[in-house]
């Protein structure tokens, strides 16, 4: 035998019935069964609003009252072609008369709503029976109010097993090859009709397969079964095709509404294996729920949720070994029907936490405040505290058992991501592992804790770009043409959500096709940095990350704010790191206190690895004591390309074109550009530096120095071309190069044009090329040297996908 229970939206329309009845007949040929329906989808729910709106003495229950009544003689006629035979009439009629009642009265019991409640499941059983007669089944229709005895708690009545074992067994017998009970609805010893709870329905559905012994226990739903996570929330959720019933009464208290969680429990104590499967895909993948589960598979099983919770606190000194104080609390909640969802309390006893359904939290705060009214006039206690929009997130496995690490994991998944956790529960089964978050990260939570699990899944990272020129440009080009191979080889799909330049912004939660994206640009709407980042933390994305290609102060400034909030970020805008050592220091600090990033190589030499090769040097212990470095290749490309020959403005321009200065080329002949990269290195040597402790000598006159704008500029280098003609042909005479130089040394940093002879390494720099030599205790005579390209959007580019990448891998 086995008991087959059909949900509402199985038993929603008649093209549902018709699929739920060929899954029906399909299993009969294979099986004797036992048939449970709930009423039409959503039909409960009217029928106990309905009542409530008669409690109002509000009159529009009638019409309402009239259209259910229509709903169901329209299936029924649809699904057998006749009227039906009185049974609807007759039982809306019943209903008529209550709801008069109610609105005489205006008031609703529970006894008066358990009947109200039981007439869904009774018409539609009602309907399936008739359709199924009707198509030759050999069926029977059994009220359940017959054989399900319970108690007097109507609402949620609680079943008395013996006399109902006795009625069934009567009749086990007889059953026929199907045998339809309307979910739900029971009665008591005096034939009162109640209900088992909401949810009820799978309830009976277990309860007969407990009394039957069944061998088997479907669940047919408008899913395939239990999911890792809510789908609707987290995307990459998949099915869980085998867990144990202790893993499936932890998923379905925690918000899985597949399985109504008193059901497991019949089920459980004969060892009834339960299948969840979908009406609507009969042959798709299904969950099995049995005693034991595959000791190999997943450490988590699911990672399940509950939205809307409060928490409600009860603190103060005069707890501290007193223990009524639990009782009292948990006596005050029970009295005024408040369902207690989680509970921690601190080994010193000076305060005890509950987690609550929002809904109920006004009732709570009263109850409590009432149970110790005298301890908080005496202040003995401190006030009642209720938190709201709060959610709960729970991982569930049975493997978690003895395994060292995953609270841990937990924790610091979500620590990385920015998300606080203000409570925290664990069972001594160490089946689950609960916290309580603000609701607005539940789906980042979630997300989250789901890529760390589950490890087979793709892990996502959240890019929001800001400057899309040269470098942009050519960024956004790398991570489009490196996507797939990433998804299929790293399992890491790297996405750009957010995107803007200095007047628009677009974003897109799923990922934009960086194939379009000057065309979603060109049609965003209009933006600035504080709407973007606004936007940006309204979102809420895990594995956020803000990559700013721009040469902004302004933008700059935005960082502390997002390190702050968790959001890594990736620039190489060289601003933020040469600020004031204050505010250099507060950025580290942020990346420390929130577990975000700060990630800036492409500051000095565009993708070398020079602050990454320094970070290593100075983390495994050794100490740099000089630095010699020619860090513009912007520079190193002007004095490679002079010759005399051609105006020095000429040079000038050409690099510009090419994308190898910054915007204003200014900057890079200033030296300014390279005291800047100077500083940073010595700042992530490890000693504390300010930009005015760096001497330059520049080798513009000062009249290109003081130009007012780039044409100024370009016009003075002309009138200046013997300045720069002769500084070439000293060079020449010596048989040297000219090289703009970095140096520290003895605490002493310095920038300046140099003559460098064919015996040192700067000599033979080529094209745009950077070197960086690194004195340290371990490179005493011989530096570490680090070469290559250091100007150029590709270059540079590269870099910042390295970044990226590093991030990821951190």
């Amino acid at each position: 035998m086995r008991v087959l229970k059909f949900g509402g939206t199985s038993v929603g329309s008649a093209e549902a019935i018709r699929q739920t009845g060929q899954i029906i007949r399909t299993t009969a040929t294979e099986d004797q069964i036992v048939v449970v329906v709930s009423a039409v989808g959503g039909v409960t729910n009217q029928l106990i609003a309905l009542a409530d709106q008669a409690a109002l003495r509000d009159r529009g229950y009638e019409e309402s009252l009239a259209k259910l009544k229509v709903l169901h003689a329209g299936i029924y006629a649809e699904l057998t072609g006749s009227e039906d035979g009185g049974f609807i009439d007759k039982l809306f009629t019943q209903l008529g008369e209550m709801y008069k009642g109610i609105f005489l009265l205006k008031e609703l019991t529970p006894r008066t709503s358990d009947y109200i409640q039981s007439c869904g499941e009774r018409l539609s059983s009602h309907i399936i029976y008739h359709y199924l007669k009707g198509e030759g089944v050999d069926i029977a229709l059994y009220d359940s109010r017959d054989y399900l005895i319970t108690d007097k708690q109507f609402g949620n009545a609680n079943l008395l097993w013996e006399p109902s074992r006795k009625r069934l067994g009567e009749i086990k017998e007889d059953m026929p090859q199907v045998s339809l009970f309307p979910g739900f609805v029971a009665s008591t010893e005096d034939k009162e009709t109640s209900t088992l709870g909401r949810g009820g329905s799978d309830f009976t559905a277990s309860l007969l397969a407990n009394i039957l012994e069944a061998g088997a226990l479907e669940i047919w739903t408008d899913v395939n079964g239990l999911m890792t996570a809510d789908p609707r929330l987290v995307k990459q959720a998949h099915l869980l095709e085998h867990v144990s019933y202790e893993e499936a009464l932890e998923l379905s208290h925690f918000g899985a509404k597949v399985l109504y969680p008193p059901s497991i429990q019949p089920a459980l104590d004969r060892g009834i294996p339960i299948w969840v499967k979908n009406t609507f895909d009969p042959n798709g993948p299904t969950t099995k729920v049995t005693r034991e589960w595959d000791q190999e598979k997943h450490l988590i099983r699911g990672i399940s949720s509950v939205k809307d919770i409060a928490l409600l606190t009860l603190s103060g000194n005069s707890m501290v070994g007193i223990p009524s104080f639990s009782f009292r609390l948990f006596k005050a909640l029970s009295e005024a029907k408040v369902n207690v969802i989680l509970i921690t309390q601190a080994s010193s006893e000076h305060s005890i936490c509950v987690g609550i359904a929002s809904a109920d939290a006004e009732a709570a705060a009263a109850a409590v405040g009432g149970e110790f009214e005298t301890e908080l006039e005496l202040r003995k206690l401190n006030p009642v505290l209720v938190e709201n929009d709060l959610s709960i997130l729970a991982l569930v496995g049975s493997n978690m058992r003895d395994q060292v690490g995953v609270s841990g994991r937990m924790f610091n998944t979500l620590g990385t991501n920015g998300i606080s956790v203000k409570a925290i529960a664990q069972g001594s089964s160490e089946r689950n592992i609960s916290a309580v978050i603000h609701k607005s990260d539940l789906k980042k939570a979630l997300n989250t804790l789901h890529e760390s699990f589950f490890l087979s899944e793709v892990k996502k990272i959240n890019l929001f770009v800001v400057g899309v020129g040269n470098v942009g440009k050519a960024f956004l080009s790398q991570v489009q043409q490196q996507q797939r191979m990433l998804v299929k080889e790293f399992r890491l799909n790297i996405q750009v959500v957010g995107i803007a330049n200095s007047r628009k912004a677009h974003f897109d939660e799923q990922g934009m096709d960086l194939g379009q994206w000057p065309d979603l640009l060109e049609k965003a709407g209009a933006s600035n940095i504080d709407s973007f980042v606004e936007k940006m933390q309204s979102m809420n994305l895990r594995n956020s990350v803000f990559i700013d290609i721009t040469a902004s102060k302004t933008i700059s400034e935005v960082y502390q704010q997002l390190l702050e909030a968790s959001i890594s970020v990736i620039t190489p805008n060289k601003i933020a790191a040469t600020r004031e050592m204050d505010k250099y220091l507060a950025l580290k600090w942020a990346t420390r206190k929130y577990g975000s990033q700060f990630l800036f190589e492409t500051n000095v030499a565009a993708g070398l690895p020079v602050i990454s090769t320094l970070n290593e040097l100075f983390k495994s212990g050794d100490k740099v004591h000089a630095i010699q470095a020619v860090l513009s290749g912007t520079l190193n490309y002007l004095f490679n390309n002079y010759d005399g020959t051609r105006p020095f403005s000429g040079i000038v321009k050409d690099a510009k074109r090419l994308g190898l200065t910054e915007p204003d080329p200014r900057l890079d002949l200033s030296g300014e550009d390279v005291m800047r990269k100077l500083l940073i290195l010595i700042r992530e040597s490890g000693r504390k530096f300010e930009m005015d402790q760096i001497s330059q000598v520049s080798f513009l006159p000062e009249a290109c120095e003081a130009a007012d704008d780039l044409e100024a500029f370009y016009d003075s280098l002309d009138a200046h071309e013997a300045h720069f003609k002769a500084l070439y042909e000293d060079a020449q005479a010596e048989d040297a190069q000219l090289r703009v130089v970095a140096s520290f040394r003895n605490g002493e940093a310095k920038v300046g044009l140099e003559k460098v002879r064919k015996s040192h390494p700067f000599y033979y720099l080529e094209g745009m090329d950077n070197i960086v030599l690194f004195y340290t205790d371990r490179y005493k005579e011989q530096p570490l040297v680090v070469k290559g390209a250091g100007a150029g959007a590709d270059v540079t580019a590269s870099g910042i996908f390295a970044d990226v990448l590093r991030l990821v891998n951190r």
